[in-house]
């Protein structure tokens, strides 16, 4: 997906599609799922009717329309922070249905293939693509290796390589084929291709409540019974004071009144925000290219307290780097150093290209001329495991300069009927020991020293691993390198356990042991020999590039196939608990200034005085107006917060990574406390303006 105006919290048409679709949400088959909106809108059905008998009836109330006015934008306004956080996604989907094209395929039959299309392609079918061709349909590469476009999935221009027999061979339906030939095996029936399920996740279409999302809405639905038979049963209770007292009837206690009570006291603000807030959070995931298959495994990633992060990829940088030059006895450094370099330039690994970049940063070894010289570059393949350069001199004798590993160049060596000495193999050794590949350089019959290639580990990782640390999470990293060099490595990263030699059921057999002691344990992976793992933990991440058997074990897959986004995924799930329990909060606490303006206005008639003074006059700290105003601005109010806070909801309440006791500090001390002072400032400000 093109990251281009992921950013973009609103926008016109944005805002009136969402407009549109708050009036289409008022469908009570809509409305219900919401129990507390869903009170609200009865509130708003009656408070209604109760103004047309009025106006029928000659006895119309000004202040009765004004509340039903309020309480029905109090439902459009919940329903407007949903459609606003359902449209965002819809914009995503219709843009990745833009970069879906119907397109041809070229369907194997025996040894033929035939022009169909891709829609009747079915599972197990296979097609060829070559350089130009769409890929018609998800599938895995079963021959050939080629370069493919995925930015209409990724919107990453860069291409990637996808091949056959190893952990990068799914390939997904509306890629584009730039180079080579590849013959793919159909994985997926017409509809349900990865891009298909991805608009429908997207969309929201796919999405369903979460267990503490379902948990906090039957919470907050008994709040909302409580406060209803509270609300019922004041008339009564009134009704008996009055008539004890033989004062007359109490003109405040109408129903609409008891309606507009009823809506500020129940949590209508973190009810009319909970379904906008869960949307958004796999809204933040998806703007992350990451595609969630639950919202349940998002509010997972909030909770994982367990990290299982394979080494090469996640923690270092995948390939092995130059780090130095260990030159041979009677050999310079530099020496050593330019016949590197020069039996490196026509080596494409990325081994080959930090060896180039050492010499030049060490010794100030640049580029040269070497066309005059009669070079002929050897590059380096996999069966001789050497590159390297000879130069052809004018008396036609030959300069032959490889570097390789130490068996190639042994052999070389020897059919040169040179000489490979034991300190040259010593060194080796003790590289070997210490999880790092040696590379020897030679020059005809003699060795000139090894280059010294290690894993080198991602900056900021340990930082990384520091920061999750604060927030109670270990991590343990994976990887089949031997103890010794992964308690290197494990010490240089930072991270708190590692795992050995680790086979695919010792990944699972970890897996089922942290589980067991109560942990929460995320994975990432890409191959076959993963899905078991990735199955098996409550957060498995599969990386896009990755086998078709991962993709459908892990309940997410990344688009951008880096190792590293499970970090990221964790950051996003714990922001999204955060946002949730910072609006809870924050809701729960404002309904204390509601008390405060309702409670003395609907009561002033049977606790006030002559001079309109009484007991409960004592609640009025806010001195409202009048009982009319004060009821008024709390509706307003309850209103008017709801749409306030849709930015806070489909943004997210900012993460830091701190621990549960001290985030809860904090959260309780600026939503807690400004859920409390927040109210009294706008209810009165809005009181003074009614006044006015």
């Amino acid at each position: 997906m093109n990251p281009k105006n992921k950013n973009i919290l609103f926008n016109k048409d944005l805002l009136l599609t969402a407009a549109k679709d708050s009036f289409i949400k008022l469908n009570p088959g809509s409305l219900i799922k919401n129990p507390v909106i869903f009170i609200v809108a009865i509130g708003s059905v009656l408070t209604t009717i109760i103004v047309f008998i009025g106006l029928f009836d000659g006895n119309y109330s000004s202040f009765n329309l004004q509340i039903a006015v309020w309480l029905w934008f109090t439902v459009l306004f919940a329903n407007f922070a949903e459609a606003i956080a359902e449209g965002r996604g819809k914009a995503q989907a219709e843009s990745l249905r833009k970069n879906r094209v119907q397109t041809k395929a070229r369907k194997l039959i025996g040894n033929k293939d035939v022009l169909i299309s891709a829609t009747d392609l079915r599972k197990g079918d296979t097609v060829v693509c070559e350089a130009g061709d769409v890929i018609p349909s998800d599938g895995e590469v079963i021959e050939g290796i080629a370069s493919v476009d995925e930015s209409a999935i990724t919107g990453e221009s860069a291409p990637v390589i996808r091949e056959s027999g190893g952990d990068r061979s799914a390939v997904t339906g509306g890629t584009k084929v730039i180079s080579d030939r590849i013959v793919i095996r159909i994985t997926t029936e017409p509809g349900d291709t990865f891009i298909d399920r991805m608009i429908a996740l997207v969309e929201g279409a796919s999405r369903q409540k979460t267990p503490n999302e379902i948990a906090l809405s039957i919470l907050l639905s008994g709040l909302s019974i409580i406060f209803l038979l509270a609300v019922a049963t004041l008339p009564a209770f009134f009704d008996y004071g009055l008539s004890a007292s033989g004062l007359p009837s109490n003109q405040n206690l109408t129903l609409p009144v008891l309606i507009a009570l009823l809506v500020c006291l129940i949590p209508t603000t973190i009810g009319g925000l909970l379904s906008a807030i869960g949307i958004s959070g796999m809204d933040r995931l998806i703007r992350r290219n990451v595609i969630a298959t639950s919202g349940r495994a998002i509010e997972a990633a909030g909770d994982v307290d367990v990290l299982l992060l394979d080494k090469t990829g996640t923690i270092t940088l995948g390939n092995r780097m130059a780090t130095d030059f260990i030159p041979a006895e009677g050999v310079t450094v530099e020496e050593l150093a330019d016949a590197a370099q020069l039996s490196s330039l026509s080596d494409e690994t990325p081994e080959g290209r930090s060896i180039v970049v050492l010499a030049k940063e060490k010794f100030n070894i640049r580029g040269r001329e070497v066309h005059h010289m009669n070079a002929t570059f050897i590059p380096f393949t996999a069966q001789t495991r050497m590159s390297g350069v000879d130069f052809k001199a004018g008396d036609g004798s030959v300069q032959r300069i490889r570097k390789g590993s130490s068996e190639a160049i042994r052999s070389f060596i020897q059919n040169s009927n040179g000489y490979y000495s034991k300190q040259v193999q010593d060194i080796v050794s003790d590289l070997s020991r210490q999880g790092a590949t040696p590379l020897v350089v030679a020059e005809d019959s003699r060795v000139l020293g090894v280059i010294h290639l290690k894993d080198i580990v991602k900056g900021g990782i340990k930082q990384r691993f520091a920061e999750l640390r604060k927030m109670g999470i270990k991590t343990v990293m994976i990887t089949g390198d031997n103890p010794l060099t992964a308690a290197a490595i494990a010490a240089e990263a930072g991270v708190d356990d590692f795992m050995a030699e680790a086979t695919p059921e010792d990944k699972l057999k970890r897996i089922r042991e942290e589980q067991a002691n109560g942990h929460l344990v995320g994975m990432i992976g890409d191959g076959t020999n993963d899905a078991p793992a990735l199955a098996q933990a409550d957060i498995g991440i599969a990386m896009n590039s990755g086998t078709q058997a991962a993709r459908e074990a892990g309940n997410m897959v990344d688009l951008d196939s880096n190792p590293t986004k499970l970090i990221e995924v964790v950051e996003v799930g714990k922001q999204l608990l955060m946002t949730r329990g910072s609006l809870t909060t924050f809701s729960i606490a404002n309904d204390v200034a509601k008390y405060f303006a309702i409670i003395p206005a609907i009561a002033v008639a049977l606790y006030a005085g002559k001079d309109g003074n009484g007991p409960l006059s004592m609640l009025n700290i806010m001195n409202l107006g009048s009982p009319q105003s004060a009821i008024l601005s709390a509706v307003i109010f309850n209103a008017l917060i709801i749409i306030l806070l849709v930015p806070l909801a489909l943004k997210g309440v900012r993460y830091r990574p701190i621990s549960a006791s001290l985030a809860l500090t904090r959260n309780l001390f600026i939503y807690g406390l400004g859920g409390l002072i927040v109210p009294f400032i706008g209810i009165k400000l809005i009181d003074i303006l009614i006044n006015l």
